[in-house]
């Protein structure tokens, strides 16, 4: 591995993460709290960090993939390991495990949390923790290529982070990496700026508008509200976040077709559609069931919070606007079942991913109709109205079955190791793993992380990790061969 090239990437991580403090900093002057010291200090050390990094290996050669994967894995490590800093200096959060358990969540846009009083916190350590879902919503990697020099190999970096099923539907911005970077987070910004402008609009306080978008458009559902977005009860809030909650499941490379003019790649895009039928099939089965079994009085309040729930569950973001564990158990079933699916590759989400569901599934149809009803027949699977490799599906099964496999290992780690239910262990586990947050039982809603042991922590918080990088770099590390020369 070169070690020069990649201490040079992780020295711009740091000064890039250490410079974006300076807008907890500001948001801390302005309440005038007693978080400003803590902010300040933890600032300090990740710049003077970055510094030497950037200075020393200045003349750096191009990543390998493996360098790529390596920085990919351990720098989102090391930054939330480093982030931990202002709330160990503050002391609000004195554990090192819960602080790298809260940061990890952040960054992986899990949501998942150990707080038990949420706005008991300051502003600027509440702000802090919110813009780490900014930060993690598109990769803070990706963020750091675009201070790398041309030809450095920051789309090997890019590649490590991203989703499998982007190598399926081959969606790309323009040739070069940078460029792509900027019209990506150029996008991802510009959703944030205009949901925060909307809340404002509707009478949320700026802080708290601005918190909530960074939750939304990243899918990640830190609130910083004990109830979550539940505690505002304004109907206008909870569908301007439903529709950035979608729009953060979509596959960002369609954003930027859009405003090229590109409507056709919209009208063939396959995950899109299958997407927005999913949501459609789910908000309507779940909505129906809370109102024929009388859990809100009218429609458009069943409606409302089926709606929202199932969204803020299948694009991961975590959000929550009532205890859907007291809902009837066709609701909850409808629930965990989106928690498996994720929404598209490219967007803000994790999870499987609607894009390996579709390939599956006509997979299956093509096998079937193969071996029983024509035998002789060539059936072609088409995304997009192009046919997809043989290579594509291997992948797509490969990855669905790791998903499974990787749920039900982790709950059997974590009812032994925890001494807790099946249902909580599994659920735990699936909320990590798609990085949730929020999930059933001793995790629901109304519940967070805190009781859970320090082993339990840093094992969910690895799943995390695998989650968010789509399992296969994370876990491709694990292996002698990787370490090989």
């Amino acid at each position: 591995m070169n070690l020069a090239s990649i201490s040079y990437v992780v020295g711009a991580l740091f000064l890039v993460t250490g410079g974006s403090m300076i807008f907890p900093v500001i948001c801390s002057i302005i309440y005038g709290e007693d978080d400003l010291f803590a902010l300040s200090v933890s600032a300090v050390i990740l710049i003077m960090l970055g510094i030497p990094l950037r200075w020393f290996f200045r003349k750096n050669d191009e990543l390998s993939i493996k360098d790529g994967i390596f920085i990919a894995v351990f720098s989102w490590v090391i930054i939330s390991g480093l982030s931990t800093l202002p709330y160990l200096i503050h002391g609000s959060i004195p554990s090192f495990t819960d602080a790298f358990f809260e940061m990890m969540s952040g960054y992986t846009t899990t949501g998942a949390t150990i707080l038990t009083d949420i706005e008991s916190l300051p502003h600027g350590l509440l702000f802090w923790r919110s813009q780490t879902h900014l930060l993690g919503g598109m990769g803070f990697l990706t963020l750091t290529i675009i201070f790398l020099p041309h030809g450095m190999g920051g789309l090997r970096i890019f590649r490590a982070e991203s989703s499998p099923g982007q190598v399926i539907t081959r969606d790309k911005f323009i040739a070069r990496n940078k460029d792509a970077m900027i019209w990506l987070w150029s996008i991802y910004l510009g959703l944030n700026i205009v949901q925060t402008l909307l809340l404002a609009a509707g009478g949320m306080e700026l802080f708290d508008a601005l918190c909530t978008a960074f939750g939304t458009v990243s899918t990640s559902g830190y609130s910083p509200k004990n109830l979550s977005i539940g505690y505002y009860n304004n109907s206008y809030f909870d569908w301007i976040t439903i529709l950035f909650m979608f729009l953060g499941g979509m596959t960002f490379v369609l954003f930027f077709r859009l405003l090229k003019g590109d409507i056709k790649e919209l009208l063939v895009n396959t995950e899109l559609r299958w997407y927005i039928v999913l949501l459609l099939l789910f908000c309507g089965a779940t909505t129906i069931s809370l109102w024929l079994n009388g859990t809100y009085p009218d429609f458009p309040s069943a409606l409302r919070f089926g709606t929202f729930q199932i969204v803020s569950l299948l694009t991961t973001t975590g959000y929550t606007t009532a205890d859907y564990e007291l809902w009837p158990q066709s609701a909850q079933m409808f629930l965990y079942a989106v928690c498996f699916v994720g929404a598209c590759a490219g967007s803000t989400t994790s999870g499987i991913k609607i894009v390996h569901y579709t390939v599956i599934c006509k997979y299956m149809y093509a096998a079937i109709k193969k071996i029983f009803i024509q035998p002789m027949a060539v059936v072609t699977i088409r995304l997009n109205r192009k046919p997809v490799d043989r290579a594509v599906i291997d992948l797509a099964l490969c990855y669905f079955i790791v998903n499974i496999f990787l749920v039900l290992l982790g709950g059997c780690v974590m009812t032994v190791s925890d001494n807790m239910n099946y249902t909580t262990a599994m659920s735990s586990v699936i909320a990590a793993l798609m990085n949730i947050g929020p999930g059933f039982d001793g995790v629901g809603p109304s519940q967070n992380y805190g009781f859970i042991s320090d082993f339990g922590k840093w094992f969910l918080a690895w799943n995390m990790l695998v989650g968010r990088l789509e399992m296969f770099s994370a876990l491709v590390i694990l292996l002698p061969a990787f370490w090989k020369k």
